[in-house]
């Protein structure tokens, strides 16, 4: 129904087969509405009645600001610095310049962004390589075709992965149509144009799958020596070794596709479901699960989460986390929630959720969503995918914007605005905060994916790098 609530005109907006507006004749059956909407959407997702005791039961004692969003402690929420003013949306395509927009010669399925000189667009005849430049990025006319070791025309990505400073990438195709599990990968080298490795998912002997992987931190794709990267399928959450135990590289020939060394890991017993995972600039992990739970994990240890944040109903479809680990974004088809990972320990130190436990000051989030005409305009079949942070790999740099994509849309937030607890779209809210200040970047067909450049390719005259915008027949690049 995408509600939006405006209680200082005691009316609530939402969409059914168009965009109706519903208004309240006094404050009190305004409140009320609201109160009883909010209580049924909890028994919904959960199938309990709405009582304290239930909400306590299913959010924990700790995350009391999630159940009543208006005892929260906001402090830490005032990390953010340097509020940037509100400012009403943009909408369109004005306030940004297209620099780009070249044909991409083929169904495009993944893009795959370097920090190097090059970025990477896979589609159905091969692999693509783009000059990074300031102003975006720019087709070289080079297309790996996967020359001895397959055809892309028989791949359905789920994944791509840049590894060894960007010469090299992972392909990962569901095993099954309509499966999201993949039992290994191919590893192109961009230099050969050659498919030199295809791997195999294995434990203890047996054969695996996955359902994602990433790499080990936010930049290690750009160390030249890369060998490693983290895996993760329902139950599983681990690091895979491309070196052999002893330093021998396989046998392709005689072991079919040799084995992928599982370096740690753990698999959970029961109930995980996990669906998506991230890492941080120092090797800690975010997952989103299933039941709309994230998770977090340090570096030192796959076992057991140091932090678990409660699910608020909906599935977690892809997680993303700031390089620092003091915000975690988590998206679901119909909003993004922004998670603060911060919290002041009983020594007064403040941590993140991946270092101690968070106790029973974790602030509440933040929702991001549409207003109903533009969750309307993007249509009832079309849902959030690939929340993003921008890209920044240097410690002391904050990431400034959020996008994500649904439809036709590529959504943009200002990441201070957001943070920001004076900001306009919070005020009269009832329940969670919910910010709905965004720049829409229109296509005229469904985008892949959005992502920004990194950092280093925002220009003088610009303080964010390039968006580009990949769509099946075309990618463009634009500077906010």
């Amino acid at each position: 129904m995408q509600m939006k609530m405006f209680g200082d005109q005691r009316r609530v907006d939402f969409v059914d087969k168009a965009v109706w507006a519903l208004k309240f004749l006094s404050d009190y059956e305004y409140r009320n509405f609201v109160t009883l909407f909010q209580n049924c959407l909890f028994e919904n997702a959960y199938g309990m009645e709405a009582s304290e005791e239930n909400k306590v039961k299913v959010y924990g004692k700790e995350f009391i600001g999630w159940v009543k969003p208006e005892v929260a402690d906001d402090s830490m929420w005032e990390d953010a610095k340097d509020h940037s003013t509100d400012s009403a949306p943009l909408k369109g395509s004005r306030g940004s310049i297209e620099e780009f927009e070249e044909a991409a010669n083929g169904g495009v399925q993944s893009l795959a962004l370097g920090a190097l000189d090059n970025s990477f667009l896979v589609n159905d005849i091969g692999v693509h390589v783009y000059r990074n430049l300031n102003r975006g990025i720019n087709g070289k006319g080079i297309c790996v075709k996967y020359d001895g070791g397959g055809n892309a025309s028989n791949l359905t990505l789920k994944k791509t992965l840049l590894m060894r400073a960007e010469t090299n990438i992972m392909l990962m195709s569901p095993a099954n149509k309509g499966k999201p599990n993949a039992t290994g990968l191919k590893q192109v080298d961009i230099e050969t144009g050659k498919i030199v490795t295809e791997w195999k998912f294995e434990k203890d002997g047996t054969d695996i799958t996955m359902r994602d992987i990433t790499n080990d931190t936010k930049g290690s794709q750009l160390d030249p020596s890369e060998s490693t990267f983290l895996g993760l399928n329902d139950k599983i959450l681990c690091q895979w070794d491309m070196r052999d135990k002893k330093g021998v590289v396989q046998d392709i020939a005689r072991s079919g596709s040799p084995v992928l060394h599982l370096t740690q890991g753990h698999q959970f017993s029961r109930g995980t479901n996990f669906q998506c995972f991230a890492s941080t600039g120092d090797g800690s992990i975010v997952v989103g699960s299933l039941d709309g739970k994230i998770r977090l994990y340090s570096k030192a240890s796959m076992r057991q989460a140091k932090t678990a944040f409660p699910g608020l109903g909906s599935p977690i479809t892809l997680v993303d986390v700031t390089y620092d680990g003091k915000w975690v974004l988590g998206t679901t088809d119909t909003y993004l929630i922004l998670i603060c990972n911060l919290f002041t320990d009983k020594d007064g130190k403040t941590k993140t959720g991946f270092t101690g436990r968070m106790g029973n000051r974790i602030p509440a989030p933040r929702l991001l969503n549409l207003t109903p005409l533009d969750s309307h305009l993007a249509g009832n079949d079309n849902k959030f995918h690939g929340g993003h942070f921008s890209w920044v790999t240097e410690n002391g740099k904050q990431e400034r914007h959020i996008v994500a994509t649904v439809g036709k849309f590529s959504v943009v937030w200002d990441f201070q605005q957001v943070k920001n607890t004076s900001h306009g779209c919070y005020r009269n809210q009832q329940g969670l905060k919910s910010c709905y200040c965004y720049k829409i970047v229109l296509k005229d067909e469904s985008i892949v994916e959005s992502r920004f450049m990194h950092d280093k390719y925002a220009g003088s005259d610009l303080p964010e790098a390039p968006l580009i915008v990949a769509t099946p027949l075309k990618v463009s690049s634009i500077s906010l």
